[in-house]
């Protein structure tokens, strides 16, 4: 009898401190070529409902709990010669399914302050940043744990094997990023593992040491310095600096990989203003590494364009502001800019590319982004948001572009 008793007390918590949303996005994405041979826009509306289950922890030493995770797309427009935007997954004739889902579950387990995740993981660390920028996030399949028992520390340490990326429900071998042909994007390998630690100097100073390795492809180290510094009640000065080196290993599969990269913002924020810029320069004969479909952590990459081609050198600018300060919640605007130059053509495989060659010339890049973002504050619509974003992108190494998304969401919690 005393043992049937136990089992929901052990259970309390798990059932307890559980948690879910229900999240849907009405996504439209229209990418327009302005220039070169080839499909000249990508254009497709689709809508995305997303479930997401997350357990609390079994009681005891050792604390078990479970999440799932369920993804549903559905198809309203698209068309052949416009498919390609990531929203919606592609069958063999190249025409996007009427609709796709997919599932992720994970396994977890507690120790005080360190948890250990087995299943489906979609990372936010500087070397390896899970793409979220369509319906739903890029999910990868394997292990990670993070400790925070030691004051002031935070350890991170896992090891991914497969890849669903966003816009497929298929779990896929991990590749790298071609980089406009710099680098083979068919080759595979079974294992990418990364760690680190970050240290808390102050409360408004971070430290961190990461490094990471691609099997037979390359090996990257990280450092990062941030550090705020109030100046009042509502306003701070800010300054971050990101450092990437990256090199071959093992099998070398992709061939040579020679590449370091500076990445540094500095700002200030008064109110609700935010001015931040940065200057951003890559060293080396190859352009920045990364898992095919992830982001890159650095600072000027925008919508269209990493701005991490082999030597290029980049100034970033941003402007935010939150209209809350002036008595409008939910309204906030974004606007930034990127001009690029010193881009080495000579391992980038297009026609433009090509020209700069013959010519002696370097690669050139700029990019516009803006972004408007409301979420309702109150009555029957409470909570939904609205965003646009609109992007123009120029450069002589590749095809420049103008592009607009339009998204509106809501998530149902319980």
């Amino acid at each position: 009898m005393s043992s049937m008793v136990a089992v929901p007390s052990a259970f309390a918590d798990f059932i307890g401190d559980a948690k879910g949303s229900l999240s849907t996005q009405n996504f439209y994405f229209s990418r327009d070529f302005r220039d070169g041979a080839g499909q000249n826009k990508r254009e497709e509306w689709a809508q995305g409902f997303m479930l997401k289950l997350e357990s609390g922890y079994t009681e005891g030493t050792v604390g078990f709990g479970v999440d799932a995770l369920g993804m549903l797309g559905v198809k309203l427009d698209s068309s052949q010669d416009r498919t390609g935007s990531g929203l919606l997954e592609r069958g063999s004739d190249g025409r996007a399914e009427d609709e796709y889902s997919k599932l992720s579950a994970t396994v977890k387990a507690r120790i005080g302050e360190t948890e250990l995740f087995l299943g489906g993981v979609s990372p936010t660390l500087p070397l390896l940043l899970s793409n979220n920028s369509r319906l739903f996030p890029q999910i990868f399949t394997g292990a990670q744990l993070f400790s925070n028992d030691l004051d002031k520390f935070t350890f991170h340490l896992g090891q991914v094997r497969k890849v669903k990326q966003r816009d497929s429900d298929e779990s896929v071998d991990l590749t790298t990023m071609g980089q406009f042909g710099a680098y083979d994007d068919s080759v595979t390998s079974d294992s990418y593992t990364y760690g680190g630690v970050d240290f808390a100097v102050t409360p408004q100073t971070k430290l961190s040491l990461h490094a990471s390795e691609l099997k037979d492809f390359y090996v990257r180290q990280y450092l990062g310095f941030k550090h705020t510094h109030p100046l009042s009640e509502n306003s701070s000065l800010f300054a971050e600096v990101r450092y990437f080196n990256a090199s071959e290993t093992g099998a070398e599969r992709v061939g040579e990989v020679d590449n370091r990269a500076l990445s540094t913002l500095f700002g200030y924020q008064l109110g609700g203003h935010r001015i931040s810029g940065g200057y951003q320069k890559l060293w080396g004969d190859s352009p920045f590494p990364l898992l095919n479909g992830a982001d890159t952590y650095l600072f000027a990459q925008q919508n269209t364009s990493l701005f991490a081609q082999a030597n290029e050198r980049a100034l970033h600018a941003r402007y935010d502001y939150n209209f809350a300060a002036i008595g409008v919640p939910g309204l906030t605007f974004t606007l930034r800019y990127v001009k690029g130059d010193n881009v080495n053509p000579e391992n980038i495989a297009t026609p433009q590319a090509a020209a700069l060659r013959a010519a002696g010339e370097e690669g050139r890049e700029w990019e516009r982004t803006t972004d408007i973002t409301y979420v309702v504050q109150s009555g029957p619509m409470k909570d939904v948001s609205l965003r646009w974003r609109n992007a123009s992108n120029r450069t002589n190494y590749t095809r420049s572009n103008d592009e607009n998304r339009v998204i509106i969401g809501y998530a149902f919690k319980f």
